[in-house]
């Protein structure tokens, strides 16, 4: 790909080239993966070491109770892992109608009754055994210094942190962990963390079971009983990350690789699919033509999405049938070039989230994303180990249909974390057995890029989007992550960035779209992080970008 590196829109960041790369949203949290790179570690080693500091430098998005998706391609393959938590094994719908309500729509969205089992440190664990070269208490050593020596707050986590404060206060274990002078940290002050500094050190020596079934298990179960939950130690117990074969949709002569459902990363690719179907390079790139079908499309994905997607053996169809390129021609038929439709998407949740993405010069790359779902999640920080955690339980819906809270079962899930291939020699388009993930190995294809867009239902939309811009437009990453973005949400709503071009925002609103205009980019529109493949890896290496509307940074040697 011959990139256009001139960025035309506002940015404080230059794109990074290097044969060895970690990108993430937080500086410290890039630099503790690049440090197990020049320990001799690999992408995975940096990835896991960045992912264990990400927990401590931007509570606001992940924590030690966070659940995790990834895609990594080892130099051979390219292979996905669902690190995704499960319902315990109280969790009925009986259960909440007693408590709740027999009105109640989903679980509480904050409190001990929003946490499902958390599954990142399983995928840690999980990716460090299969990939890793390094071992994996050293991947820990960066994250228990910054816990324990702490670190100075920067901007925009600052902001969040702040922000969250009145709402979640009053939740068990949240003033005693995050507000340690009675408010949040302000900028530049420093945030110490020895609780989880404590939690990392027994993850690293137990390689993760004290937390499934160990002491922090039981830690975790005495504090639900004092505050009204019911996950127990053996829950943890029980819980396994799920190795799974990524799915995929061609767009432009390349491949976009995601994670099966119970994500939603397959609305970027029906997104794309539909987008397919039309000369989107012929339209101006930020023209409203451009936008308008990108914005319908999305629209349409997001429609079956919420109607269709759970936990696979819920689902009443099948990805293939969702993908199919006969279908998705139908479904392109339906937008009109000259207004806005209401589709009948449903209307989702802001979210909290941290992507990151590393590559090594022997080739492998790693797309990895973890989150405690809505900012700091449910609000509740077992105090003993600092684990603050998730509310992903909430996703669950308490009313029958594909989606239904049971025990053990996983919820839709908003975090993906997305791949770029290009396919070698291929004559015909991605059949469904190879959209299944099979075939998907060095024989068959070209590893071009891993990353991903943070923020809830933005980041299929934030996949969509970028890969638009660079694909179609030749748009660098990074000048393709500086761009200004939108943000569907439900009917005709839509948020869009201050940055976007003012004939364009009003050529939409001509056309239907009801539009609200952001100056809080971080919130709304998400943040990404890139890393391109330019060539041999250990030769030309890689081109990285990271995104502006968070705190972070690429870094390489």
């Amino acid at each position: 790909m011959n990139f256009n590196y001139h960025n035309p829109y506002t940015s404080t960041r230059l794109p990074l080239f290097a044969r060895n790369v970690v990108s993430t949203s937080h500086p410290l949290g890039a630099q503790a993966g690049l440090r197990m790179l020049l320990k001799g570690g690999n992408a995975v080693d940096a990835a896991i070491a960045a992912a264990a500091a990400m927990t401590i430098v931007e509570p606001v998005s992940n924590g030690l109770g966070s659940d995790a998706f990834a895609l990594i391609w080892d130099g051979k393959a390219l292979h996905g892992l669902n690190a995704s938590g499960r319902a315990p094994q109280s969790w009925t719908p009986d259960y909440f109608s007693k408590k709740y309500g027999a009105d109640a729509q989903t679980p509480p969205k904050r409190g001990m009754d929003s946490v499902s089992v958390p599954g990142a440190v399983a995928g840690w664990v999980a990716m460090s055994e299969r990939f890793g070269k390094l071992p994996f208490a050293d991947l820990m050593e960066p994250a228990i210094e910054i816990a324990e020596r702490g670190y100075l707050l920067p901007p925009v986590v600052q902001q969040k942190w702040a922000a969250a404060t009145h709402e979640l206060k009053g939740q068990p274990g949240f003033a005693q962990s995050f507000l340690p002078w009675g408010r949040a940290p302000n900028v530049g002050e420093l945030f110490q963390f020895k609780a989880a500094g404590k939690a990392l050190r027994a993850i690293a020596q137990s390689k993760g079971t004290a937390y499934y079934g160990g002491e922090i298990a039981h830690a975790i179960e005495k504090f639900s009983a004092r505050n009204g939950g019911s996950i127990t130690a053996k829950d943890f117990e029980n819980y396994k990350p799920e190795w799974v074969q990524p799915i995929g949709k061609d767009y432009r002569g390349y491949t976009l690789h995601e994670i099966p459902p119970n994500s939603q990363g397959i609305a970027a690719l029906i997104a794309l699919g539909i987008l397919g179907k039309f000369d989107v390079a012929g339209l101006a790139v930020d023209g409203v033509d451009s936008q308008h079908l990108q914005i319908e499309a999305m629209k349409l994905a997001f429609a079956d999405v919420y109607k269709y997607v759970a936990e696979p053996s819920a689902m009443a169809v099948s990805v293939d049938q969702m993908l199919d390129d006969a279908y998705l021609s139908s479904r392109a038929k339906l937008i009109d070039m000259k207004k806005a439709q209401d589709f009948g998407a449903g209307n989702p949740v802001k979210g909290g989230t941290i992507y990151l993405t590393a590559a090594d010069e022997n080739g492998m790359m790693v797309s990895f994303i973890q989150s405690n779902y809505m900012g700091f999640g449910s609000g509740c920080v077992e105090p003993e180990f600092g684990i603050s955690l998730q509310n992903r339980g909430h996703a669950f819906s308490l009313q029958p249909g594909a989606n239904q809270v049971a025990p053990g079962k996983r919820p839709f899930h908003t975090i993906i974390p997305a791949f770029l291939s290009k396919p070698k020699a291929r004559s015909h388009p991605l059949l469904p057995g190879e959209g299944r993930g099979e075939g998907l190995t060095v024989a068959n294809i070209e590893p071009v890029m891993s990353y991903g867009v943070m923020g809830a239902n933005m980041q299929p939309q934030g996949h969509m989007q970028t890969l638009v811009r660079m694909l179609d437009y030749q748009q660098s990453p990074q000048v393709a992550c500086d761009a200004p973005r939108w943000r569907y949400n439900a009917g005709y709503e839509i948020n869009v960035e201050s940055a976007m071009d003012k004939a364009t925002v009003q050529g939409l609103a001509d056309r239907g779209h009801r539009m609200e205009v952001i100056n809080d980019s971080y919130q709304d529109f998400g943040a990404g992080q890139f890393i391109w493949c330019a060539g041999d890896p250990g030769v030309e290496g890689y081109v990285a970008a990271s995104d502006a509307r968070r705190d972070g940074q690429a870094v390489g040697f």
